[in-house]
């Protein structure tokens, strides 16, 4: 069954939308990593949202954005795991914090002031409180409004949508172990160095965006080593797998062969060495 046919399932009500998505995704028995490969999400992101830790994201339109991918990929009600994101980010029009005034206590009428000037002293209130926030809108956060943030939100929607249609990860099964292993660069300029497991160069040059590299069918052990995992597509008989890694770290002597590369998408991602 497609994930077109596939029946949206109602997330259960158990906490945050980080607890919903993480207790889903338990029960469906699926890693962090699995759902990495499916949504191109990096794991630190996928971790932050589990843990409702929203200030860890890059922002509140990536924040709702990947929620909504996380939820796609689990099958379950994208919209209300959105609407509960959003509610845990906790959005606030700051014309809502005086919308209603506190009651004034009556007292001696000698001591206190008069009506009109009390009118007088909130209505200036207002208008200084007002004007300041329209000056810091305009000057400091020109694209912080609430019609700024809805079309940020659904422009990050699309952005994550789009990842999820252009580079999502087949199932492994479908995948044929024998295909031709194919890295292609996705940036300029991005080094990187193929060898067997003698240590024989097969290749090593700074890639160009686009340009593809045929790991030879023949090299016995073939590996990579490399500080941008993240900037290599990797195909396996015209089918995508996973990257060999979404962090900006560098991996060396990792194996790329077909069955390799497809014994690292049914396991959880290793931790990965940090650059020095």
């Amino acid at each position: 069954m497609s994930e077109e046919d596939a029946p949206s399932v109602e997330p259960a009500d158990m906490g945050g939308a980080g607890d919903q998505l993480r207790a889903e995704r338990e029960r469906q028995e699926l890693t962090l990593a699995n759902i990495a490969s499916k949504t191109r999400i990096p794991l630190r992101h996928l971790e932050a949202i589990e843990a409702g830790d929203f200030a860890n994201l890059p922002g509140r339109t990536y924040a709702v954005g990947f929620a909504r991918s996380y939820a796609k990929a689990l099958g379950i009600d994208e919209g209300a795991i959105t609407e509960q994101v959003r509610a845990e980010l906790g959005a606030e029009d700051p014309s809502e914090r005086y919308a209603s005034g506190q009651a004034l206590e009556p007292g001696d009428p000698a001591r206190v002031p008069s009506r009109g000037l009390v009118f007088f002293s909130i209505a200036s209130i207002l208008l200084l409180l007002a004007g300041g926030f329209m000056f810091y809108r305009t000057f400091f956060a020109p694209a912080s409004g609430p019609g700024s943030i809805l079309a940020a939100e659904q422009r990050a929607e699309a952005e994550a949508a789009l990842a999820d249609n252009s580079a999502a990860t087949p199932a492994t099964d479908t995948v044929d172990p024998a295909g031709e292993v194919v890295f292609t660069a996705l940036q300029d300029d991005t080094w990187i160095k193929f060898y067997d497991g003698a240590g024989n160069q097969l290749m090593q040059k700074q890639m160009a965006e686009g340009e593809r590299y045929i790991v030879p069918a023949d090299a016995v052990n073939p590996q990579a080593w490399t500080g941008r995992p993240y900037a290599f597509s990797i195909t396996i008989g015209g089918q995508s797998v996973p990257k060999l890694s979404e962090e900006d770290v560098t991996v060396k002597d990792v194996p790329v062969s077909a069955e390799a590369l497809l014994a690292r998408a049914e396991e959880p991602a290793p931790e990965p060495t940090p650059q020095t």
